[in-house]
């Protein structure tokens, strides 16, 4: 059976997309919230919503690429709630160009956002899942990791990275710990906004419209994964579109 227990959980990105999918439907299931992101009115006004909604919910800028601003918004999650249940490392971007294009601070951007930035998050939440004895891991990698296509080579590095950080901090973490990879395919986000190749983000913006799925599927697989029972652990989900190759 589902463990309904409530649970404080902190999402990064949690201001558009997959995050904000996930922040909203937790909290419909009595999770506390930290929810973190750039903007700090967009982030505010989601956890103003989650709060009229009867959800809790606690909103901090953050910039997954500052290791003091990702420490400081897991110690606000302490400091409110006195523990914490689950990291959902989901901030991401995708300036997704072709190697001979040499967008190198494109590159740059995204080592920094999909892999450093996740890494601050293990860095900060770890010790406090080792003094709990407890904990769960959720990283938003991606199924452009899992087939590689052409002008993807540095966004699908940087997510198969972090799914092979998190398949080791598996085998790391003992019986009291969780890891979740979970890898969506095209999903109707802001994904395509930092694409600089105008041809490239008309052609990704055209394939979400066509097969794209709510983000709502995405916070779902997040949702079930979190809410095993202590001793079932949810290694890997793929989700995607059935129209998608």
């Amino acid at each position: 059976m589902p463990d309904t227990t409530p649970k404080v959980v902190v999402i990064t990105g949690a201001s558009s997309g997959i995050g904000l999918a996930t922040a909203r439907l937790l909290a419909k299931g009595g999770s506390k919230l930290v929810i973190g992101a750039r903007r700090a009115d967009k982030i505010e006004a989601v956890a103003e919503d989650i709060r009229s909604h009867g959800g809790d919910a606690l909103a901090c800028k953050l910039d997954i690429t500052d290791r003091a601003s990702v420490s400081a918004f897991v110690a606000k999650a302490l400091d409110r709630y006195g523990q914490l249940d689950a990291f959902v490392n989901n901030a991401g971007i995708g300036p997704i160009s072709a190697l001979d294009d040499l967008q190198v601070d494109d590159w740059d951007a995204m080592i920094d956002v999909n892999l450093r930035g996740p890494l601050y998050g293990i860095a900060a939440a770890l010790p406090i899942f080792r003094q709990q004895g407890r904990g769960h891991f959720v990283n938003v990698v991606s199924t452009a990791g899992l087939v590689i296509a052409p002008r993807m080579a540095v966004y699908a590095a940087t997510k198969n990275a972090l799914r092979t950080i998190g398949e080791a901090l598996r085998l790391e973490s003992g019986p009291n710990l969780r890891l979740t990879n979970v890898s969506p395919g095209f999903v109707q986000t802001e994904f395509a906004s930092s694409i600089t190749d105008q041809a490239m983000k008309g052609a990704i913006e055209k394939r979400m419209d066509e097969i794209g799925l709510s983000p709502n599927a995405i916070a779902q697989a997040i949702a079930f994964a979190i809410d095993q029972p202590s001793d079932v652990e949810v290694g890997d989900i793929v989700v995607r579109s059935s129209a998608q190759s």
